[in-house]
């Protein structure tokens, strides 16, 4: 009962496994359909220098003409330039000056022998001269944007009325000392000496730049410029059909637009705009399941791919919607890019560049120039998925993001050389979001890594670590049963061959083929390959002895599976026998039993047969590499035989009839394995003789 209850969520998946597919269509129409931005589109797209190709636009509402960014740049300009900075006068410092002053010329007089009055008249003398430098002003050293300039005006604050005074009428330090020492007359030079370095060391400055007002006062200033220049009037003219659009067109053209998309998130309808939504989601949505139903039905029936797929989908539109809804500064900052690498190494190329092809149609509506937005996106996507085509090596992931790169640098400058004319005008700074983007796809790599954990599928980065011949596992077979490892090195060699010139993944089969035989690490011994001496199978019944090599299947998808080998490595394991008999034992027994019942089912290995060209191609292989090891001596004749025999076989079996291989590919197979099999063993081809 309690297994039934187990396994009862099972059945209903397998039961309604069809409908969730459906389910989750549906569920991600409306989830990017909700998070979209819901104002109406602006419909029309224009460039600076084109013919106006629509019809005659008249604008439906007032709205005011928006200034170029060079000419709020140059308002800004000269309003800052016209801004005088603020400077504070400091009305008490004087005070503090002169009793720092007295105080320290007491001192320094403080037991001389100077007449008393003499002593009070340099004193007076000092200290007028003092006073009337400091109520003409000291000012403080220049604010950083006016250095360099020897005068200039500002604005003075004094009791919190402003008057406007020039540099040439107050002093700094320096000229206020020189002052000092031109207007102070004394006969004893050794007072004046003395009095001119006390005033020094008591001169600061008494006007201070207040650069917090000043800030405050070019923000408010910068703030109240106008960013418009001229209205345009509901019912008037803005482009007729025809046209060029020129400067003053162009900048109309913007200035509606930016107003149309201002106006229309309240004027639209969002409920009508979710419904469009709806409906070109949907439609999209429902090309691709149609596109996986006609040409991978393989991903269509599996659930799980089908969610990655849309997964991806979903976070590539919702990183959109993100970055429109902050009013990111240029959408080209999203890695699109990323949406192929991810399929591409996942699943294949065709998959790869219409799932690309979808997202990029989907983001065209909702971003600005979309045509040219397509067509950059379009271009560096099939960049991307030629430059992984067969991924081999780490080195290519980088090596594609350089080759997006460049796609990407490729389609800028003709698009700018194109809309503008001239290698001046090139805006280079236009280019680092594109830069930012090609690097933020290298996020595709972990993200790839944590698909594979969570939807159980293989990618080539992964079969490219378990064909490693360093690998752990496959090391414990060299090491234990290295008869069976050779072999197995043999049968990926066949495999891969034949593999790659029917088509197929190459590097699938040759992970399969390596490890097909993994389950001979347990008691290698009862394995011809590895067996060195007298079998242990003469002391063994036949229906034990073929038991313990069926069990080399089962123990191999146990192994695999305990070391973490991809599912999809795991079928050819359990494939390779597919569900032959072990003929040798069984024709044995009844050879020596002819008396006995035997079950069939005891001397069969449990299946199921090859479902794949890949699995199918490994069981050829397997068979062939085998039975060639049995030739005494091999010659292009025995070996001719032995192909045409093994395969043959194989196919009044009917162990391939749930593969895709063609008569002509079989054929092609047979040619590989012949000229493979002949070089490994040195056959030499008899050549007829000419006399």
């Amino acid at each position: 009962m309690a297994k039934i209850k187990k396994n009862s969520h099972k059945v209903l998946y397998r039961k309604y496994s069809y409908n969730i597919k459906y389910v989750m269509m549906l569920l991600t129409v409306l989830l990017i359909s909700f998070f979209l931005p819901k104002q109406p589109r602006f419909r029309y797209e224009f460039e600076k220098g084109k013919v106006w190709m629509n019809k005659d636009l008249i604008s439906p509402f007032s709205f005011a003409i928006l200034k170029t960014e060079p000419e709020v740049s140059t308002d800004k300009k000269d309003a800052l330039e016209s801004l005088l900075p603020i400077y504070r006068y400091n009305p008490d410092l004087i005070n503090v000056i002169e009793d720092a002053f007295l105080n320290e010329f007491e001192v320094k007089w403080r037991g001389s022998t100077i007449d008393e009055r003499d002593r009070e008249a340099v004193r007076e003398s000092a200290l007028s001269l003092l006073k009337s430098i400091y109520q003409k002003g000291i000012i403080a050293t220049q604010p950083k944007h006016l250095q360099g300039n020897k005068f200039y005006d500002f604005a003075l604050l004094n009791n919190n009325v402003s008057k406007v005074v020039s540099t040439q009428d107050v002093f700094t330090v320096p000229t206020a000392l020189q002052f000092f020492s031109t207007n102070f007359k004394v006969t004893d030079l050794r007072i004046r000496e003395l009095i001119i370095n006390l005033v020094e060391d008591h001169l600061q400055p008494n006007i201070l730049f207040d650069e917090k007002m000043t800030a405050v006062v070019q923000t408010n200033t910068i703030n109240s410029l106008s960013t418009t220049r001229g209205m345009v009037q509901k019912g008037e003219l803005i482009v007729a059909n025809g046209n060029v659009v020129d400067d003053e067109t162009f900048q109309k053209l913007q200035s509606f637009k930016e107003t149309y998309e201002v106006q229309t998130k309240t004027i639209g309808d969002s409920k009508l705009v979710f419904l469009g939504q709806l409906i070109l989601v949907g439609f999209i949505v429902s090309l691709l399941m149609v596109f996986l139903y006609m040409f991978r039905k393989d991903i269509f029936a599996d659930n799980r791919q089908l969610s990655l797929i849309l997964l991806v989908i979903i976070c590539m539109l919702l990183a959109l919607t993100w970055a429109i809804k902050i009013n990111l500064p240029s959408l080209y900052y999203i890695p699109f890019c990323i949406v192929p690498i991810i399929i591409r190494i996942l699943f294949d190329t065709r998959l790869a560049l219409y799932l690309h092809l979808l997202v990029i149609l989907i983001a065209g509506f909702f971003v600005p120039n979309s045509f040219e937005f397509v067509f950059f996106q379009t271009t560096a996507g099939m960049v991307a998925i030629y430059s992984i085509r067969n991924l081999v090596k780490r080195e290519q992931l980088l090596l594609s993001a350089l080759f997006i790169l460049s796609a990407y640098l490729i389609c800028y400058v003709g698009v700018a050389l194109l809309r503008e004319g001239t290698v001046d005008e090139i805006e280079w700074i236009n280019f680092a979001p594109f830069v930012v983007s090609v690097l933020l796809s290298l996020i595709a790599y972990p993200v790839i890594y944590a698909f594979e954990r969570v939807f159980g599928i293989t990618s080539d980065v992964a079969l490219i670590e378990v064909t490693n011949t360093n690998n752990k596992l496959l090391r414990e077979l060299a090491f234990k049963a290295p008869g069976s490892f050779q072999h197995s090195l043999q049968v990926a060699n066949l495999a891969e061959a034949a593999i790659f010139k029917i088509g197929g993944n190459a590097l699938l089969v040759r992970a399969g083929a390596l490890y097909h035989d993994i389950g001979k690490i347990e008691n290698p011994q009862y394995f011809i390959e590895n067996n060195t001496g007298v079998s242990p199978h003469d002391k063994l019944p036949y229906e034990q002895s073929a038991q313990i090599i069926i069990k080399h299947v089962h123990k191999g998808i146990e192994i695999a599976r305990k070391h973490q080998i991809p599912e999809s490595v795991i079928d050819f394991i359990r494939t390779h026998h597919g569900n032959t008999r072990v003929d040798f034992f069984y024709q044995s027994f009844l050879k020596n039993s002819p008396e006995k019942f035997v079950d069939e089912n005891i001397f069969r290995y449990p299946g199921p047969i090859p479902f794949s060209k890949e699995t199918g191609v490994l069981m050829l292989a397997d068979s062939v590499e085998a039975a060639s090891r049995s030739l005494k001596n091999p010659d292009a004749q025995r070996i001719n035989d032995l192909v045409e025999r093994i395969i043959d076989y194989k196919l009044e079996q009917k162990q391939l009839d749930n593969c895709d291989l063609t008569l002509k590919d079989l054929e092609t197979i047979k040619l590989i394995f012949k000229t493979m099999l002949m070089s490994i063993y040195h056959v030499r081809i008899d050549y007829p003789q000419t006399t």
